[in-house]
């Protein structure tokens, strides 16, 4: 009996969204302590569920499968958090305690496993991302370059945004998302003291803007879908194609047909 109900997905389903449940209410201030002990609960479960698995097909057959890789890594890495149920807080450092908290969140991912037609969805972005990582590169070395050159120009006018190379890849990324994209401009043009050069400044942005956020994403979008979408399209090219094998039959039979 124990070992039908660990094999079963609708009783994996069901303590794996309790489970979340309960780490979404252990991340409020004031929480019981007993919380906790249902939390290493859980954590026994989901192991014993891993070796009632592992014991019914065989190791290899496992771990041929790659949700049950990722299985297997989330509850190895959901015992790292017993650490913290076994030993008190305040042993522990406070970045080692957070480190902890973080890896049990970690036991929600597997509700990803159970949503319907996931491995289309995954298949989907895995050939959207090999139909457009040409252009998803071009705009990662423009993105790149534009940030370099924007630190060079404006770290001293406008440090907030672009003190380094690092936070002026920030913020360039963020005016191509259409987010500050006039507030960043604004102020650099108010803090210089050419009329032109604040004109220069607002066009320089403009130009970006529109080449890289605008046109860019825009374009990246367009092919990730259209790759997204592709095996609808061949689906029912498929389909079509059948079709006019069939009509082509039907009248080349309505050919020979003796009169």
């Amino acid at each position: 009996m124990i070992r039908k109900l660990f094999l079963n997905d609708k009783f994996i389903l069901t303590l794996i969204i309790v489970n979340a449940l309960l780490i979404f209410v252990q991340e409020f201030d004031g929480v019981p302590v007993w919380i906790d002990y249902f939390d290493f609960l859980f954590t026994v479960l989901f192991t014993v569920e891993l070796y009632v698995k592992i014991d019914a097909c065989g190791f290899r057959k496992y771990w041929a499968s790659g949700w049950n890789k990722i299985d297997l890594f989330i509850v190895a890495a959901a015992w790292l958090s017993v650490f913290q149920f076994i030993v008190h807080k305040d042993i522990l450092p406070l970045s080692f305690v957070l480190s902890f908290r973080v890896v049990r969140v970690f036991k929600s991912f597997r509700l990803i496993r159970f949503v319907p037609d996931v491995s289309s969805i995954i298949a989907g972005v895995k050939r959207a991302l090999k139909a457009s990582y040409v252009v998803i590169v071009a705009f990662a070395i423009l993105i790149f370059i534009i940030s370099t050159l924007s630190c060079a120009m404006f770290k001293g006018v406008a440090p907030e945004y672009f003190a380094t190379p690092i936070s002026s890849l920030y913020s360039m990324f963020r005016l191509f998302t259409i987010e500050g994209w006039y507030e960043i401009p604004d102020l650099i043009a108010a803090r210089v003291d050419s009329v032109w050069i604040a004109f220069f400044v607002k066009l320089y942005f403009v130009v970006f803007l529109f080449s890289g956020g605008i046109l860019g994403l825009s374009l990246i979008n367009s092919i990730f879908v259209d790759a997204m979408v592709s095996d609808n399209n061949d689906e029912l090219n498929r389909k079509v194609d059948e079709l006019s094998k069939k009509i082509d039959t039907l009248i080349s039979n309505q050919k020979n047909k003796p009169e």
